[in-house]
């Protein structure tokens, strides 16, 4: 399919919120055109969208080595970096944009957000020590120099050096530990069956250490980090799709609830040449998805449907789009030994007459 065709479909997938499919789709395009700034501009945006920041950044960077005068790619890395905590990299690429894009107020909106975090992180730093300060120069003032060195102990250890902080995926659990402008060679990353081990250590500065005892089991093997110039991400694998009430194991957190994987032959959609399949059974797993997510009529359902793409193999894929596009979204299979030696034909619904749109 031509680059035009699979960018104008990745544009459809996004409208239609389906982000993932967007991204998939921007990234045959790109497969097939690798010098379009735009298609890493836009997906760009829809890594945005799916909270892939990094991936987001990276997206950005390649479409301003592509195009420097690009302002929507300064607008998507410092919408990006922003969400990272990079506050000062997307100030500079957000000024960048603006002095191509003057009086643009989505610009002007994010520099301001950008220098109040800035600001914030700058007095955070001022006020601790000013605190500090205060409390050793009171104590020397009452107490002998070991009273003195107690309490700057306690007033150091009143929270943790790096702030840290988590987000789970049905497949994986991202922790995320802030620390800034460490060398990757100061950090030491293990896993254990239930054990995660986070050692900092820099030149004059007290060792950090994390040793969580993890909510649930994970495979080791399959566990990585990477050490950026903000913060370290780990990526843990679980070893179950269970969701995970808490980063830490706590007594109290009994109750597990597994999400739903679905095992075996993944489950096909409706073709012209459908074989015979339980819909009652689909049916009842749509519907419980829609009551644990809280979600209902077509949000649910599309819902399903980015689930089974996403962990989906690559005929499957293949199908999905083929099927979808060819039957003006009227037809959804995921055999391609059934759909991709001929054009799938649209099949709307009884009282329905097919529509076809026009670009």
């Amino acid at each position: 399919m031509a680059s035009s065709d699979l960018e104008s479909r990745a544009k459809e997938a996004f409208i239609d919120d389906h982000f993932e499919l967007a991204v998939d789709l921007y990234s045959q395009a790109i497969a097939v055109n690798p010098k379009s700034a735009e298609l890493f501009a836009d997906r760009a945006q829809a890594n945005i969208k799916l909270s892939n920041f990094t991936e987001a950044v990276a997206d950005a960077n390649k479409a301003i080595e592509l195009d420097p005068s690009m302002a929507k790619a300064y607008l998507r890395k410092g919408m990006a970096c922003l969400k990272l905590e990079e506050y000062q990299t997307a100030k500079a690429a957000l000024e960048l944009g603006a002095s191509i894009l003057p009086g643009d107020s989505r610009f002007t909106k994010l520099i301001k957000e950008c220098e109040e975090r800035i600001a914030e992180e700058e007095g955070e730093v001022v006020n601790s020590a000013t605190v500090v300060d205060k409390a050793v120069a009171s104590s020397k003032a009452a107490e002998p120099d070991t009273v003195v060195s107690s309490q700057a102990t306690s007033l150091s250890h009143s929270k943790p050096k790096y702030r840290h902080e988590f987000y789970q995926k049905p497949e994986e659990v991202v922790v995320t530990i802030f620390a800034k402008g460490v060398p990757s060679k100061n950090v030491t990353v293990d896993y254990g069956e239930q054990i995660l081990s986070v050692t900092i250590e820099k030149p004059g500065e007290e060792v950090y250490s994390f040793q969580p005892r993890l909510f649930g089991k994970i495979i080791p093997e399959k566990c990585r980090h990477e050490v950026l110039s903000t913060k370290v991400e780990i990526r843990l694998s679980k070893a179950e799709p269970v969701q995970w009430t808490s980063l830490e194991y706590n007594r109290d957190n009994v109750a597990v609830q597994r999400i739903n994987v679905p095992s075996g032959h993944r489950p096909a959609y409706p073709s012209s040449k459908a074989k015979t399949k339980d819909w009652d059974k689909l049916e009842a797993q749509v519907k419980k998805e829609e009551k644990d997510e809280k979600l209902d009529g077509d949000a649910a359902l599309n819902k399903f449907f980015r689930d089974i793409y996403k962990d989906a193999d690559e005929d499957a894929r293949r199908a999905m789009m083929k099927s979808f596009v060819e039957s003006n979204g009227t037809v959804l299979s995921t055999n391609w030994k059934e759909v991709g030696t001929k054009k799938v034909e649209g099949s709307p619904p009884d009282g329905m007459e097919l529509k076809k749109w026009e670009y």
